[in-house]
């Protein structure tokens, strides 16, 4: 029995769970717009490995419930023969919304990092005074304000399941509709999702450790760096997957675009739009980032 993970076929019950299980993995693996760039910046802000991995699990947490639920969803699509909702889940206009509401709420993310607070706060006596200021200018001080939450990371995953890509055409068009049963509906979601958080842990933990290896930075200056490339990635990343949304919406031809390579592997095939998110994100704002910070820690927080 051959088993194509490019291009698989359901084959029978515990086949088609082994393989939503495969592609769980290689989903978490491959550069994906709703997994990288959201570990990587919860990941960094935790500044260890265990916190890291941690990061990463409760992430795949929320994706995990969302899959599931949404592969029983998609069983009784399939079963009713609900071709509106099937269409309308893979268009672009359901596209743009996803990603911008993933935006969204990574802009408020990076906002709590870096502030304490979830939304923009101005005092209204100096604005009844003029004497309006810029209270939230940049001031390295500020990012010691609050950790990074696990909730956010939850909540996170749960609003990032709703990407739609390859493998959630695989898992929702051929591998749910195949259960025997409405018992079982959620099972390739689920699997799939616990694959995805295999591999998730591993890279949030990886995330965690590598900040640790600044080693001219005191134990200030670590969680000073850590907060300000989480705070910078959520942000700014944020914003460009607003943007991105948004832009999908008035303009649905972008999502045609993309490179094709000979790596027969969902992500590293056709790379389009989310693959260079994840790349001016991840490695774009991420390494910026970091340079910056360690510059500027090194500057405040010598190690003692």
């Amino acid at each position: 029995m051959a088993i194509n993970l490019f291009d698989p076929a359901a084959q029978g019950l515990y086949v088609t769970i082994f393989l939503s299980y495969i592609l769980g993995i290689v989903h978490g693996v491959t550069p994906d717009e709703h997994t990288w760039p959201i570990t990587f910046s919860y990941a960094i802000g935790s500044t260890t490995t265990r916190r890291g991995a941690e990061s990463g699990a409760v992430f795949s947490l929320g994706f995990t419930l969302q899959r599931a639920i949404m592969s029983e969803v998609m069983f009784f699509v399939f079963a009713y023969g609900l071709t509106s909702f099937k269409d309308f889940i893979s268009s672009p206009l359901f596209f743009g919304i996803v990603y911008t509401v993933v935006g969204v709420v990574m802009y408020i993310a990076g906002h709590y990092v870096k502030y304490g607070k979830y939304y923009p706060h101005i005092e209204v006596d100096e604005f009844l005074n003029r004497k309006l200021k810029k209270r939230y200018v940049h001031k390295e001080r500020d990012f010691f304000k609050s950790d990074v939450k696990m909730s956010m990371a939850l909540l996170h995953g749960i609003i990032a399941g709703f990407g739609f890509g390859a493998f959630a055409l695989i898992i929702y068009f051929i591998f749910a509709p195949s259960m025997p049963g409405p018992a079982l509906g959620f099972v390739p979601g689920l699997v799939f999702g616990l694959g995805t958080m295999t591999a998730q842990f591993a890279f949030g933990a990886i995330f965690g450790t590598w900040i640790r290896k600044v080693k001219k930075l005191g134990l200030n200056g670590l969680k000073f760096l850590a907060r300000y490339i989480s705070a910078s990635v959520l942000l700014y990343g944020g914003a460009l997957f607003i943007l991105t949304g948004i832009a999908v919406v008035i303009f649905p031809e972008i999502l045609t675009f993309g490179v094709v390579t000979p790596i027969s592997v969902h992500n590293l095939h056709n790379l389009g739009v989310g693959f260079f998110i994840v790349i001016a994100i991840v490695v774009g704002i991420g390494l910026y980032s970091y340079a910056k910070g360690v510059k500027i820690a090194t500057q405040r927080f010598k190690k003692r």
